[in-house]
């Protein structure tokens, strides 16, 4: 059995590349992901290319996970137009999947730094304080009407602290927006990822797209390092390389420039109960820094607290570095709104790069210019939020050049998961041991992650051939150790079931070696050895 395993798993990490296929989705985070999922409803000829070694090595792995409801988007923009359309339709597009999604809601904090000085200076108490209980809690349920979004409501002073006992206490009133939601944006686009290969479609990754084949204004071809794959459909949804991808094509006239955004992740056991829901303080229009929301206080679905994020302009689109100064810039900005912090928790910083336009909005298209290219860039924040209406939207277009409109009667609306035994009862662990021993063999003490569930993520459908593709399957590394217990554990077992040398496991792909190789190598020669 295990040798047929190891065969299987051969077969998915050396995919051959098809000669030809119906369409082809360029990028694997979780808008291309999503749209392959989507295309396979109507046909399985479908491949997803990507130049990583996995699934959402993009922004998808490292955004803060918030389904927004829109009430953040610039009134009119094709952003914000989405973001509330797809909130509406979150539930349905997750349904299926095996994956987590909740509504916990936003908390708008509004207090007397919501207004610029030069403002408050001109007002009397009175006005001021009308001004902040009444009026902009008032136009924030009128902005948010005017877009669509229902359930705004208006809380007191006292229901705020009541609601968030922890925000600051110069809090004068606030909204609550209950449609914000929570979901694992790499395990969604895993999800996504998998179901999409039930369905017929072909993931390959480690496959860079050099070039787009046009003849006579169509296309008709995608070129890759590894070859040509002839189509005569292909869907745009590069990220940050979306604009290279579209000159390729010759069907471009955007520019993506990348801004980094990095965010500090604290250990759920301080935390887990420090705010119920995603809190944000208010700022009116030109407080903000430009062209962010602001960042804020936000949840995830497993229990952390995050604080963030930010919004810095870059050079490089591979940028995800973050310094000392960044993280004390996130800590320095949410102290006024939440003061008890405990910034002692923070268990780990992440950083991921936005696409954005030079217009700040979604490139969502079938080019004029090309037929059969069809353009799905600019895609930052509200992009998880919104990708179930983008999906929608760029069916429209498909169907329209070509893709069937009746969906496939044998298209499987499910995908099955992996059980998570930290969230299964004794007599449900105890079944699971009965069946497969390695059930019980605890790998990660932090996150109570089995061997079993470590081998599942290896052996997938979308397999994990790093340590950071186990740790975004299973949770293996993120606790308060941050992998330094279970570290070695996952690289044996992946060393074992890849077939290679621990010296080969890699964190993250080529160029991120875990190990330096055996100590004894380091030993200069002659050296005594110590056993």
């Amino acid at each position: 059995m295990r040798d047929k395993n190891r065969d299987r798993l051969r077969e998915r990490l050396n995919p051959t590349l098809p000669a030809s296929a119906r369409a082809v989705v360029v990028g694997a985070g979780i808008i291309g992901c999503a749209i392959a999922r989507e295309i396979t409803r109507y046909l399985s000829d479908v491949v997803v290319l990507d130049k990583e070694n996995d699934v959402a090595c993009g922004a998808s792995k490292a955004n803060n996970a918030e389904v927004h409801s829109g009430i953040g988007e610039e009134a009119g923009t094709l952003k914000q137009k989405l973001n509330v359309r797809g909130n509406r339709m979150y539930d349905d597009f997750v349904a299926g999947l095996g994956v987590e999604f909740k509504r916990q809601g936003l908390l708008i904090v509004v207090t007397p730094r919501s207004v610029p000085p030069e403002v408050t200076e001109k007002m009397g108490p009175k006005e001021l304080d009308e001004l902040l209980r009444v009026k902009i809690p008032e136009g924030i349920v009128a902005y948010g009407k005017a877009a669509g979004i229902e359930g705004l409501r208006v809380l007191s002073r006292e229901e705020v602290l009541k609601r968030e006992p922890n925000v600051t206490p110069e809090a004068v009133a606030g909204v609550f927006d209950p449609n914000y939601g929570l979901v694992c944006p790499y395990k969604l686009t895993i999800a996504l990822a998998e179901h999409a290969v039930i369905n017929g479609a072909r993931v390959i990754l480690n496959t860079e797209v050099t070039g787009i084949r046009v003849e006579d204004g169509e296309v008709k071809g995608v070129i890759t390092d590894r070859g040509e794959i002839a189509t005569g459909l292909v869907v745009n949804a590069a990220g940050v390389f979306a604009d290279e991808v579209a000159e390729m094509a010759g069907a471009g006239g955007f520019r993506i420039h990348p801004r980094k955004g990095a965010t500090l992740l604290f250990d759920r056991q301080v935390t887990s109960e420090y705010v119920r829901s995603s809190v944000a303080l208010f700022k009116m229009p030109g407080m903000k820094k430009e062209r962010s929301k602001g960042g804020g206080a936000m949840p995830t679905v497993e229990g952390n607290l995050q604080l963030g994020p930010t919004a810095v302009e870059v050079e490089d689109k591979h940028d995800t570095s973050i310094t000392a100064e960044e993280i004390e810039e996130i800590f320095e900005r949410f102290h006024y709104l939440l003061p008890s912090f405990p910034r002692e928790a923070v268990i780990s910083a992440f950083s991921g790069v936005r696409a954005p336009t030079y217009e700040e909005d979604f490139v969502i298209e079938a080019s004029e210019r090309v037929r059969g290219f069809v353009n799905v860039a600019g895609i930052q924040s509200p992009g998880l939020a919104s990708a179930p209406a983008i999906v929608e939207m760029v069916m429209g277009f498909l169907h329209g050049l070509g893709i069937p409109r009746e969906p496939r009667p044998d298209f499987d609306p499910t995908r099955p998961s992996t059980p998570r035994f930290a969230e299964l009862d004794d007599r449900e662990r105890k079944a699971l041991i009965r069946k497969d021993p390695r059930w019980g063999n605890i790998v990660c003490r932090c996150e109570y992650v089995t061997e079993a569930e470590v081998l599942a993520a290896i052996h997938s459908l979308v397999p994990a051939t790093d340590m950071d593709g186990v740790k975004r399957r299973t949770r293996t590394g993120m606790g308060r150790c941050q992998g330094g217990f279970c570290g070695h554990r996952v690289a044996a077992i992946l060393a074992r079931e890849l077939g290679i040398p621990v010296t080969e496991v890699t964190k993250s792909g080529d160029g991120s070696p875990l190990y330096l190789g055996r100590a004894k190598d380091l030993l200069r020669p002659g050296r005594a050895s110590h056993g």
